[in-house]
C-alpha cells in the first residue's frame, strides 16, 4: 500500500488522482490530520487514516501495512523538522521499505530561507536507515499566477526577483512526478531535482499577462525590503511575506533556475507552458 500524507492539501490531493489511474484504490491511502475533511476521497474508494505530524502514535497507526510513503512537507515553516522527524521516526518503526520526500530545489546549495528545514530533513533521513527518495520541487507556477488579478488592476507585477530565470511547474506537473517515483521500482537513494521544462523572468511572465489579457502590465522591480513592506500592506500574513520576498531575491540568484528536465523526463510529459498556465489562470 501507498500512503500520502497531508494528502487533504492541494499538492496531496493531486497525488492521490495521479495513482488512481495506476494503483486500485484500495492500495491508496490518505493520511489526513482530519478525516473528515476528506471524505471525498473515500468516496473513491481510498482509506482514510488519521495522522497527525505532531502526535507520533497516529503516525505509526496510519503506516501500518504500508510499503511506500510519500511524506509531503509540512506547511508550519518552524516547526517542520521536528513534524519531519516523527514522520521518519513512525515510518522506519512501521516497516516502510521507501519514503519519498518532498524537498526543495538544490536544496543543498539554495539561498532560499526555506531551504534549511529541507535540507535538515534530508539529513534525518540519511541518518535514519530508511531507504528514500528525494523529490526536490522547484517553484510552483501557482505562486505567481495568484498575483495575476493584482497585476491586471494596477497594470504592475511586482517583485524583487530582478531578471532571474524562473524554471517553476505547476503543482500536477509536482504531483505527476511524486506519482511516478511512488509507482516505479529501484526509487531508493535517488535524488531528483524537479523543475519546468521552460524558464522566465517575471518581465517575460509580465509580457505574457499582458498578451493574452489584453491590458499592458509590465514587471516592476523592487527592493526586497520594499516588496515585503508591500506585501505586509496588502494584508499578507509576515510570515508569508518573508517568504515571498526571500523566494524572489533567490531567484535573482539563479536558485529558481534548473534546466535538467529531470521532471518531464520522470512523468514522460512535458510540464506546463508559462502560455498555458497564463491561459488557465485568466479563464479561472
Amino acid at each position: 500500500m501507498i500512503a500520502i500524507t497531508g494528502a487533504n492539501g492541494q499538492l496531496g490531493r493531486l497525488v492521490i488522482q495521479q495513482l488512481l489511474n495506476t494503483v486500485p484504490a484500495s492500495q491508496i491511502i490518505a493520511a489526513v490530520r482530519h478525516p473528515e475533511n476528506a471524505q471525498d476521497l473515500a468516496t473513491l474508494g481510498v482509506k482514510l487514516r488519521q495522522a497527525d505530524y505532531d502526535q507520533p502514535s497516529s503516525l505509526l497507526s496510519a503506516f501500518q501495512g504500508v510499503e511506500k510513503v510519500l511524506l509531503i512537507s509540512s506547511s508550519e515553516v518552524g516547526w517542520r523538522v521536528p513534524q519531519h522527524k516523527a514522520v521518519i521516526e513512525a515510518a522506519k518503526q512501521a516497516g516502510v521499505k521507501l519514503l519519498a520526500y518532498t524537498s526543495l530545489l538544490h536544496a543543498d546549495r539554495s539561498t532560499l530561507a526555506l531551504a534549511g528545514e529541507h535540507l535538515a530533513t534530508e539529513q534525518l533521513l540519511a541518518d535514519s536507515g530508511l531507504p528514500y527518495t528525494l523529490l526536490r520541487n522547484g517553484w510552483y507556477t501557482e505562486n505567481y499566477l495568484a498575483s495575476i488579478p493584482t497585476a491586471l488592476k494596477y497594470g504592475a507585477l511586482a517583485g524583487c526577483a530582478k531578471e532571474g530565470r524562473i524554471a517553476s511547474a505547476s503543482r500536477a506537473d509536482y504531483a505527476a512526478a511524486a506519482a511516478a517515483v511512488l509507482t516505479k521500482e529501484d526509487q531508493a537513494g535517488l535524488v531528483y531535482e524537479l523543475a519546468g521544462d521552460e524558464a522566465y523572468s517575471l518581465t517575460e511572465l509580465a509580457a505574457e499577462i499582458s498578451l493574452q489579457s489584453g491590458t499592458t502590465v509590465v514587471y516592476q522591480d523592487m527592493a526586497e525590503a520594499d516588496y515585503y513592506t508591500m506585501l505586509q500592506q496588502a494584508g499578507l500574513p509576515d510570515g508569508l511575506a518573508h517568504i515571498l520576498a526571500d523566494s524572489d531575491t533567490a531567484a535573482s540568484k539563479g536558485d529558481l533556475f534548473d534546466q535538467s528536465r529531470q521532471l518531464s523526463q520522470l512523468t514522460g510529459k512535458a510540464t506546463l507552458s508559462l502560455k498555458a498556465a497564463v491561459a488557465q489562470a485568466l479563464k479561472s
